[in-house]
């Protein structure tokens, strides 16, 4: 029989794991894998630590937003564990398990019983935290800290958009330098993300072509604009079109340093941050994530392409 070790945040989405976890843990149980339930609270890192390190578990479940699962990931690779992680998303946008192709309960404990495992790239900020999803600042971002929790857990990603909407007549901009790679860029801007997969913030298909083990990040710049071009920008992400825009730039680099005179809110998988100014580099294939065997198959081919 194997052994996991269950990390789960109780309130996310609105405490239901809690409610169902005797149905998880029978899950697993009945086909052989033992699971040990751990409830997260603050500052009980070390106690995960030295449970991951005591050899007694094969692999780690995360359950919660994308901020849990992100703490959950910066354990395993700020301390060279070397065990698969399974992904079970109870928060609002759960940008990362969405990138990765899981998007229910059931879906995501089927994956992770299937035992197929991707290795993932991760982006790496200031050589200090790691990233799974996006890292993101602006005026635009301090929407996900004011959403009222009760809109969040009625309308889900959609009250980002509501929120957002209802707040363009007071974004201001910001300046900001960006080099990426051997480009740089300087001007005006409203918004700055560097994004791991297709979506971030609770967007779905934002960078169509991106690439969770490709070694590169996607950056997307929001330039300064009228309120009428940004409720636009709005309003085509929302319909799923493409971001492509005047007033939208975007990049792929595997190295990025990000500076301003201003004072930026940014954000981590949907935490709060203080890591500006930045040095971003991304990290290729070192977080090994259970996943549906299509997405794996399909990197599989991407890499025996020329």
């Amino acid at each position: 029989m194997k052994n996991a070790l269950f990390t789960y945040n109780p309130i996310s989405g609105g405490h239901k794991i809690p409610n169902e976890l005797d149905y998880i843990l029978a899950s697993f149980q009945k086909n052989g894998i033992l699971v040990q339930p751990y409830r997260l609270i603050d500052g009980d890192k070390d106690n995960i630590v030295h449970l991951l390190k005591s050899g007694i578990y094969d692999f780690v479940i995360a359950s919660g937003g994308d901020g849990t699962i992100n703490s959950i990931a910066n354990i395993l690779l700020e301390n060279n564990i070397e065990m698969p992680i399974g992904v079970i998303p109870s928060g609002t946008c759960n940008d990362f398990s969405k990138s990765i192709g899981i998007n229910s309960l059931q879906e995501s404990i089927d994956i992770i019983l299937e035992g197929k495992v991707l290795a993932c790239d991760v982006g790496f900020i200031n050589e200090s935290q790691y990233f799974l999803s996006t890292f993101a600042g602006g005026n635009l971002v301090d929407v996900s800290f004011s959403t009222n929790s009760d809109l969040k857990k009625n309308f889900g990603p959609f009250a980002y958009y509501l929120k957002g909407l209802s707040e363009v007549a007071n974004i201001k901009s910001f300046d900001l330098k960006v080099t990426a790679d051997d480009k740089v860029i300087e001007g005006k801007f409203l918004l700055f993300l560097i994004v791991n997969g297709r979506q971030a913030a609770g967007f779905p298909n934002l960078v169509n072509d991106a690439d969770l083990t490709d070694g590169y990040m996607d950056i997307i710049l929001l330039k300064k604009c009228s309120n009428i071009n940004l409720a636009s920008i709005f309003f085509k992400v929302l319909s799923k079109d493409s971001v492509n825009d005047k007033n939208v730039i975007m990049l792929k680099a595997k190295t990025c340093d990000i500076t301003s005179k201003s004072q930026i809110a940014l954000t981590i998988d949907g935490e709060k941050s203080e890591l500006f100014p930045c040095h971003i580099e991304f990290k290729n294939k070192v977080l090994k994530v259970f996943a549906p065997q299509s997405v794996v198959d399909f990197n599989n081919e991407a890499r025996k392409s020329p």
